[in-house]
C-alpha cells in the first residue's frame, strides 16, 4: 500500500470560494451561551488550503468540555444551524468552517497535558498541538508517542478525526491507532468517555471520522521511551521500480531490526522548483546537489528520494553504523547520492518547523495550499508514476510529491 501526497501552492490556477455569514435565527440563545467570544472572528473564516472562505455567525473559544457541549446541544436543538470545531486552521476546504453558525476555538480547551495513572500514557486535551505533546512528553518524562504526521503545528483532535499518517506508520500504524481513550461531546451535546473496551462503536467512528460524529475534548495518547539520537538518511532513486521495491522491503523487516521510519518523495529533475526540485533532497541547509553528478544525462525527468531514520540512545550508539550498514546493503539507490545527519529526536520530529519559518518570511505561507492524499494499491503504482508523476505533475506543483509505502496490518 503506498500514499501520494500532493501539495500545491500556484494561486493563479484556483478559484476562490466566498460565503458572507448571515444572521443566525438562534442570535439570542448565541450570545446568552456562556462561552468566550474569540476575538478575530475573521480567523475562523480562513484556513491552510486558501481556497474556500465562510464566515460564521459566532465564533467561540471553549475552556471546558461543558462549554462544547452547550454549543453542540443548542446545534441539536436549533434547525439549520452548524457547528464547526477548529483546531490550528489547517484545514485546506473550509471543513472547519460553518457559515452563519457556530465555529468553536479548539486551542484554549483544558485541562493542561498530564500523565495518565501507569505512567504509560499522556491525557492530553483535544486542542493540543503535536508539538507541545512532543515538547511536553520528552522534557518531563522522557516518553512520546509512536506515530507521528510530519508537520506538528497541528491539533491532537484534528489529526485524529484524519488519521495522522507519517513514516512511523509501517511500523506503529497511523496516531489513530495508538489512542488509549478519548473524552468526546457527541453531535447531540452529550459527553461520553469511550475506548475500543467502552462505548466501542462511538471510539471507532470518532477515530477518522472528520469530525461527523462527535468533537474529541480529551485524548489519552499511547507513550514508548523516547529516545536520544536519530540518524537521518535520504537516498536517490532514477526509477519508482528500484525506489517501491526498496521501501516495501524495508516496511516488511522485523522492528527490531528495521529503521523506525521511512518515508519517501518524488521530486524533478530540475533545480527551477525549490520545493519539488532536486534542491529539496539534501538535508542540512547548503549541501549541493545535482543528479548530473551521479547519473547520465538521459536520466528521467522525474527521480525518487527514500527519507529514513535510525533512533539510538547512548546505550547503542557504537553500533547505529553496523545496523544501519546492514540495511542499506540491502538498498539498490544510486551509491553516493545519498545526505545523512545525526540530530537530536525532537529536532528530526520538529524538522519541518524551519521550512515554516522560511516560508512564512517568503510570504508563501499563506498562499493557498489546496492538499491530496492518495491511498493507492501497491499494484497500480506503476501506472500512478507514469500518468501522474511523469504526466499531470511534469513541471512540478510547488511543493513536496511525498509517496511511501504502508502496511495494510498497521
Amino acid at each position: 500500500m503506498l500514499i501520494a501526497y500532493l501539495d500545491h501552492q500556484r494561486q493563479d490556477q484556483l478559484q476562490w470560494l466566498v460565503s458572507a455569514g448571515g444572521s443566525s435565527s438562534d442570535e439570542a440563545i448565541l450570545c446568552a451561551l456562556g462561552v468566550e467570544e474569540a476575538g478575530d472572528v475573521a480567523l475562523s473564516a480562513r484556513d491552510f488550503g486558501g481556497v474556500v472562505s465562510l464566515w460564521p455567525a459566532r465564533f467561540l473559544r471553549p475552556s471546558t468540555a461543558d462549554d462544547v457541549a452547550r454549543a453542540l446541544l443548542l446545534a441539536a436543538r436549533s434547525a439549520g444551524l452548524t457547528v464547526a470545531a477548529r483546531g490550528n486552521g489547517h484545514c485546506v476546504g473550509g471543513q472547519a468552517m460553518a457559515a452563519g453558525g457556530i465555529v468553536l476555538d479548539m486551542r484554549a480547551l483544558g485541562p493542561p497535558m498530564s500523565l495518565a495513572p501507569g505512567g504509560a500514557a499522556v491525557d492530553v486535551p483535544g486542542g493540543a498541538l503535536w508539538s507541545e505533546v512532543l515538547e511536553w512528553t520528552v522534557r518531563n518524562h522522557r516518553m512520546a508517542p509512536p506515530s507521528w504526521t510530519d508537520y506538528l503545528g497541528l491539533t491532537v483532535g484534528g489529526t485524529l478525526s484524519n488519521g495522522g499518517v507519517s513514516g512511523q506508520c509501517f511500523r506503529y500504524g497511523p496516531q489513530v491507532n495508538n489512542v488509549v481513550e478519548m473524552d468526546v461531546v457527541t453531535t447531540d451535546g452529550d459527553r461520553r468517555l469511550c475506548s475500543a473496551s467502552i462505548n466501542s462503536d462511538l471510539f471507532f467512528a470518532v477515530l477518522g471520522g472528520l469530525g461527523q460524529f462527535g468533537v474529541i475534548t480529551r485524548a489519552r495518547l499511547a507513550l514508548l521511551p523516547a529516545p536520544k539520537m536519530v540518524r537521518w538518511r535520504r537516498v536517490v532513486y532514477a526509477d519508482l521500480e528500484t525506489f517501491a521495491s526498496d521501501a516495501e522491503w524495508l516496511v516488511t523487516q522485523p522492528d527490531a531490526s528495521a529503521f523506525n521510519y521511512v518515508e519517501g518523495f518524488a521530486f524533478l529533475n530540475d533545480a527551477s522548483d525549490p520545493a519539488s526540485g532536486w534542491n529539496s533532497v539534501p538535508i542540512l541547509p547548503g549541501s549541493a546537489f545535482d543528479p548530473a553528478d551521479f547519473l547520465a544525462a538521459a536520466a528521467a525527468s522525474v527521480l525518487y528520494c527514500l527519507e529514513l531514520a535510525l533512533y539510538y540512545d547512548d546505550r547503542v550508539a557504537d553500533r547505529v553504523d553496523e545496523r544501519e550498514e546492514e540495511l542499506l546493503r540491502r538498498l539498490r539507490y544510486v551509491r553516493a547520492a545519498e545526505f545523512s545527519a545525526d540530530v537530536g529526536y525532537v529536532a528530526f520530529l520538529s524538522r519541518v518547523a524551519p521550512v515554516e519559518a522560511e516560508a512564512r518570511a517568503r510570504g508563501t505561507w499563506a498562499t493557498p495550499h489546496p492538499w491530496l492524499n492518495v491511498f493507492i494499491s501497491a499494484s497500480n503504482i506503476v501506472d500512478f508514476d507514469r500518468n501522474v508523476f511523469k504526466r499531470v505533475l511534469l513541471g512540478g506543483i510547488g511543493g513536496p510529491m511525498l509517496v511511501y509505502p504502508l502496511r495494510r496490518s498497521r
